[in-house]
Formats: C-alpha cells, structure tokens, sequence
C-alpha cells in the first residue's frame, strides 16, 4: 500500500531491534564515535579483530565506516559477510567459490562500477587468495575489506581462509587488500578452538598471527544511552523523564539491543505510540517484564549458550556465589565474556540486571513447570492483600523435603539446584504481585535477593553449608545486605547437602543481630 504524502511527513523514526540501523529511519548513537582507533589501524595498513557479542551494534558500525572511507575517495572499502559459508560439511572448493560471490555481490550493492571485483562465476578463480590478489592488481587504490560473520565458518574451512588472508598479508597494499577487519562475536583466539577437540592444543601459532589489534565493541555508555532516549524526545516531545532514563540503562547495562528494545517496548508497544502520554518510572519495570516473558531472538540465543559446558560451569559458580573450578581455563571465562553473558569486570557477574534475571529463570523453568498447581498466590496472602513470607518460606520447607531428592539429582544445574529450585517456588507465587531482584557474583558465598511485593521488601541471603562458618558469614554477610537496603528484618536460607536427617537441617528460628533480627530458614 502507498503512503500519503501526509503520512510520510508524520512519520517518526524508531528504536531499532532488528538488523542494520539507518540515520533516516532509526534513533542512532553516531556509530563512528564508538570505535575511533578503527581508523587508525587502516592508515597503518593494518590486519585486525574486532568482536562483540550479538545485536551491539557491529555491522551498523561497520558500514558507516565503509560509507565513510568511500565517500573520501581515499580507500574502496566493502562489508561482506561470510555466514553462507558456514555450512557442515562444506569443501574447501565450495567454501572458496562461496565467498568469492559473497565479495562480489556485496561489492555490487557498495561500490561503484569501476572499482568492483571480477564476476567470479566462470572465472575459475582457485582460491580467495587469488582472487583478492587479482582484485587488489586492478585497483590503484588500497583496498580495506571488513569481513563479517567470520567466527560462523567451521574447521577446515576456517582455517584455509585465514591462512589465505594470513599469506597474502606481505603483498599488501597494492597486491591484497591493505587492510582486513575479521569481525565477529569471539575474538581470533576462539577461531584456534574451534578446530581442536576438548582443549588440546593445536601445537602451531593462529592461523591469523598477522593480526595486529583485537578490538572489543563495547556496549553504551550512560551517555549514549540518554542521548538516545534524547533523540525520541527531540523528534516527538514526548520526555524519558531522568529516573526512567537511569532506569533503563541500569537495567540494560548500556547493551544496544537492550537499550532499544526497552525504549520500543515502551514507546510503540506499552504507549502505543501515543506521544502525548507519560513516561513513567512504573513502565519500565512492565517494559522489562515484557521483555522477559516474551523471550526475543536476542534473549533465546543468549539462552542458547547456556547448554554448553564451558558456560555452564561459570554460570553455575555466579550463581552460587562460589569460586571458579579448577577445570575453568582463561579462554572459558574470555569466552563467555565475548559472548555478552558476563561482565568485563571482575568479580564476574552478569551483565545486566535483565540477564541476571532471565538467565536463572530460565534455567529453574524445568523445576518451576513440575511446582504443584495449587501453589498460587493466594494461599500465602493475608487477609489485607499483604504476602505472608514465613507462610511462604515454610511451605516451600516441605516443598523441598518432599521433592528435593529426585529432582536435584537429574536436573542439568546440579549445582545450583537448591538455589533455582527456591528461586522457582518464590517466582510461581510472586509473579502476579510483585519481583525477585538478585544479585550474583563470583566467589562472594551467596545469593543476594530482595522480594518487593507492593509495598513490602523482603531481604534474602542464599547459602550452601560448606563448613561450620557458613552460617556465622551468612548473619554478617546478610547484616551488611540489610545496612544497604535500609531494612531490619531479613532470612538466611542455608541449604545443607550433607548427610544429616531432615529433622536436623529443616529449622526456622529468628535471632537478634546487634539492632536487626534475622530469620533462620535451615532446609
């Protein structure tokens, strides 16, 4: 259907979700800004990585520069993605025919007629080498190639392309390209693991040992996230009030897709697109909540990951609280770094509070499906609508002395089962009222969460009994947690995996500590 010319002129840009971003169509954060050293390493003829997780932003980066170097007639730069030849199976033939037409058709889509490639199609090119070889003799200008989905080619392919690019690094610039960008979602060191098996060595230096820099694309900073929302207002006059802007990039922790998914969920879903309504600090939380329960593309394959063994055993560990295992390598943590799921700061955590959230939700789903049907909010409600916390925490007692036994010990997170296991018995009551925040870290003992229904905040601190001074850490530990939250109740919940009966370890007792009392829940 054709739009009116009215209805051209009222159209407003929008938060993007999906694909590349376009200045006519998209709030932007100016993407040349979040990489300025790129350019740099192109002037010194340079090869390099550049990674970041998924929907961050790299291939909008990466053709703004392209447009950019083009338009000052110094470089022919092109984009091209490399994804069609990530296929099992694939012959190094068909890998390299593959590619070749990946190169040309982007080409004919980027540049002007006289600076493009060869049509490779029955030109019987023998390999990339020799194609970007006779490319780079045709042209007088050097040519900067930003190869993009590199990290989705598989062994043998893998490697073969890298050498070809690593062999013809010598006869740049004016017999290969100058300058070539591998950009992905893992740096050059995971392209060496992707061809071994387990973690033995490949026993030879990176196929790509040409590299000069790896470059990490990093998420928003506070900034951009307000200029950001800044650009709806500019464009509709409808205001991200201060708070609902923190807000948002607290909970998005400056991650793209996440900034302008919230915005839109806000905006066009929760809104309406209405502009003459508020913004409000309440919709954020529903946006988030939507968000989660929705689960989109970005947050499933986030999910994903979490099957895979070297992710697990760190995610477990955030959870719990405890120390890495000593079967944890670097290249795991730099890993599951690469990928998004964790902080680039040390102590790991999460990366944001969104996926601190969905991540143990969705792992405890399976024991969250098998919770009696009766277990409702309701049961645990008082009279004046307000939650009945020691009601709740005793029933999931007996919850957990009936059940625990037979679903601790098939279910995948074995280490984390006492604590998902709760997490999923408190989400099933408070979901229609209420929230769950946590807050997890590497090596620090326990889980920290705070239960807000209405207008009650509940405080509670997650602890394995690991040895006779778990419990006096939890008090302190929970003590210092209730200082923070300006509270003077909160629960300590220690589950004890040890032999002992279950008279022993179920307990529920409160106990002063200095001006505040603390419920021991024993289980």
């Amino acid at each position: 259907m054709t739009m009116t010319m009215n209805e051209a002129e009222t159209r407003k840009k929008t938060f993007n979700t999906a694909g590349l971003c376009f200045p006519e169509d998209h709030y932007m954060v100016n993407p040349l800004k979040r990489m300025q050293e790129v350019e740099q390493l192109i002037e010194q003829k340079l090869y390099f990585t550049l990674h970041a997780p998924r929907q961050t932003g790299k291939t909008t980066y990466l053709h703004a520069l392209a447009r950019k170097l083009n338009a000052e007639a110094k470089y022919i730069a092109l984009v091209v993605s490399f994804e069609r030849a990530g296929v099992a199976g694939m012959t190094l033939e068909t890998a390299n025919d593959t590619v070749m037409n990946a190169i040309y058709n982007s080409s004919t889509r980027q540049l002007e007629e006289t600076y493009l490639p060869v049509n490779p199609t029955g030109k019987n090119f023998p390999d990339l080498y020799n194609y970007l070889q006779t490319w780079s003799d045709s042209q007088e200008k050097p040519i900067v190639l930003f190869i993009d989905e590199i990290d989705a080619l598989l062994d043998n392919v893998l490697i073969s392309i890298l050498r070809q690019l690593r062999d013809g690094y010598q006869g740049r610039p004016k017999h290969f390209p100058s300058s070539v960008a591998l950009v992905g979602l893992r740096d050059v060191r995971e392209y060496k693991a992707k061809i071994r098996d387990g973690y033995a060595s490949l026993g030879t230096a990176s196929p790509f040992n040409v590299k000069s820099e790896s470059l990490l694309l990093k998420n928003f900073s506070r900034e951009e996230v307000y200029e950001l929302l800044e650009q709806h207002t500019l464009e509709t006059g409808q205001v991200f009030p201060g708070e609902v802007k923190e807000e948002i990039y607290r909970l998005s922790g400056g991650q793209p897709w996440l900034t302008n998914a919230l915005a839109r969920q806000i905006v066009s879903k929760i809104l309406g697109d209405d502009y003459s309504k508020p913004i409000t600090f309440e919709i954020v939380k529903e946006a988030k909540d939507h968000l989660i329960s929705r689960r989109d593309t970005h947050l499933d394959s986030l999910v994903d990951k979490l099957k895979e063994d070297r992710v697990k055993k760190i995610v477990q560990a955030i959870i719990n609280g405890d120390n890495l295992p000593v079967n944890i390598f670097d290249d795991d943590i730099l890993y599951i770094r690469d990928l998004g799921i964790v902080s680039q700061s040390s102590p790991l955590e999460f990366a944001n509070p969104v996926y601190a959230e969905i991540i143990p939700r969705i792992i405890a789903s399976p024991l969250q499906e098998s919770i009696p049907k009766e277990i409702q909010t309701p049961w645990f409600l008082r009279p004046d609508g307000s939650l009945d916390m020691e009601k709740l925490l005793k029933e999931f007692q007996e919850f957990y002395r009936r059940n625990s036994g037979a679903w601790l010990d098939r279910y995948e997170y074995k280490e984390s089962a006492h604590h998902l296991l709760l997490m999923a018995f408190l989400q099933r009551v408070i979901n229609s009222g209420g929230e769950i925040i946590r807050e997890m870290a590497l090596g620090n003992g326990r889980i920290d969460m705070l239960v807000k229904f209405g207008k009650q905040e509940f405080a509670l601190e997650l602890k394995i009994k690991r040895d006779k001074y778990t419990v006096e850490d939890g008090k302190k530990q929970l003590g210092r947690y209730l200082d923070r939250l300006g509270l003077k109740q909160g629960y300590l919940v220690i589950f004890d995996p040890g032999p002992a009966e279950w008279e022993e370890k179920l307990y529920y007792q409160e106990i002063p500590v200095g001006d505040k009392k603390i419920t021991m829940v024993g289980l």
